[in-house]
């Protein structure tokens, strides 16, 4: 089985936590990054990432900058907006992200949404 890799990148400790258990809980590593800012500097430790969870609003960069960073970086990541702006979904889509999912995430529907995402398919759920 191959070993998949996750960046999340989100400011609040407590949602990085919770996202980084339900990936651990389907065999998935995971990096994360608190501030955006030092993204730039780790981009050569992500040559293993295969998706990355990003909130919208961070302090410093806005996810909508991580996502252009890493796409720049690395165009074969998905990218996955991980927001509590569900409001957002449209222009997320819009702007080229890979998928959505709403905060909070749901731990039953998680493992399927993950599923779909590391098979290349489009989700878009808000709960």
């Amino acid at each position: 089985m191959t070993q998949f890799h996750a960046l999340i990148v989100d400011d609040n400790p407590q949602n990085r936590k919770v996202l980084a258990q339900l990936l651990a809980k389907q065999g998935v590593a995971t990096l994360e990054i608190s501030d955006p800012r030092k993204l730039a500097t780790m981009l050569e430790e992500l040559s293993q990432i295969d998706v990355a969870f990003v909130d919208l609003e961070m302090p410093g960069l806005t996810g909508y900058e991580v996502k252009n960073l890493l796409k720049t970086h690395a165009s074969n990541i998905r990218i996955i907006a991980y927001t509590v702006h569900v409001s957002e979904m449209g222009v997320v889509k819009k702007l080229g992200f890979d998928g959505f999912l709403g905060k909070p995430i749901n731990p039953d529907k998680f493992p399927d949404q993950l599923a779909r995402i590391l098979n290349q398919e489009e989700v878009w759920e808000t709960l």
